[in-house]
């Protein structure tokens, strides 16, 4: 079953040895090089999983882990039994072969350089140096916390801004006299930015210093307002967990254009067919 299932086309996921391994704690200590199977004279090793493993991953998740490998085992298995095959019928020597062999290596000197000399550069070192560069005169959004009492007339709220202005206790009246949902909790609505209020209750608060309240009812559509300010910030640079991911993209995309750009000043390319110039490289000719 798992024979015919698993010569169906599949996406290349990444899998490394340790991946491969996990089906087994025993075998958490396995080498690249390890012998695990022989067909005729030659050696299938742990590192013959691990590349089937980059092929086949995805379909893998359709198994236990603890039949990854031998599962993956049975694959290399038969690609050996075919590939001494071919050689046997001389295939190894057809023109055509050979060209693809070529792009094959092409194809993984440049993915392993990339892997090792781009993204291997972006070490946790030169990920928090960036972070902290990115970052280090952060100055977030304003961001205020307020309270507020919901009432329905415009007179109500007068009379809760003369008792205010008397001194009652702000909280105090938000319990007892407020109809929102945070009156329960003295109208404290937490902290927000702008454009998280309706307008005119967002005009009215931001123009507030802490402590103070509006000395004028303030009209949404909910109601009639009366607001006080308890503090204002500014947002806190965002963790570095939460833009670590992004971070590490951009420095590598960086770092292969920079490397990019380099390779083609120092090496010359000449694109010998015109029909296969991109518009921008035609233009620069025709100057």
């Amino acid at each position: 079953m798992f024979r015919i299932s698993m010569r169906r086309p599949v996406q290349a996921v990444a899998v490394s040895l340790l991946a491969v391994t996990l089906g087994s704690a025993s075998l958490s200590a396995a080498e690249p090089g390890d012998v695990v199977a022989k067909v005729g004279d030659a050696d299938i090793t742990e590192a013959d999983i691990a590349f089937a493993a980059q092929d086949l991953g995805q379909q893998l998740q359709q198994f236990p882990p603890d039949q990854w490998r031998a599962l993956l085992l049975d694959v290399v298995v038969d690609m050996e039994l075919i590939a001494q095959a071919a050689r046997e019928d001389g295939l190894d020597q057809d023109p055509d072969f050979k060209k693809q062999l070529e792009f094959l290596e092409l194809q993984a000197l440049r993915n392993a350089y990339i892997s090792q000399k781009i993204d291997g550069a972006i070490t946790d070192d030169v990920l928090n140096s960036a972070y902290e560069e990115e970052f280090k005169d952060y100055e977030g959004p304003e961001e205020v916390n307020a309270r507020h009492i919901l009432v329905n007339e415009k007179a109500e709220a007068e009379d809760l801004i003369k008792e205010l202005d008397g001194g009652a206790d702000f909280v105090e009246l938000a319990k007892e006299k407020s109809t929102g949902p945070s009156g329960p909790n003295g109208g404290d609505l937490g902290y927000f930015g702008k454009g998280q209020m309706v307008k005119p209750f967002e005009d009215a608060v931001f123009e507030l210093e802490p402590g103070a309240y509006t000395k004028e009812p303030v009209q949404t559509q909910f109601g009639w307002h009366v607001i006080k300010l308890e503090d204002k910030r500014r947002q806190e640079k965002p963790a570095f967990e939460s833009v670590a991911g992004e971070l590490r993209q951009r420095l590598i995309r960086e770092k292969y254009e920079a490397k990019m750009a380099e390779l083609k000043d120092a090496i010359a390319v000449e694109i010998l067919d015109d029909t296969l110039q991109l518009p921008s490289e035609q233009g620069e000719t025709s100057q």
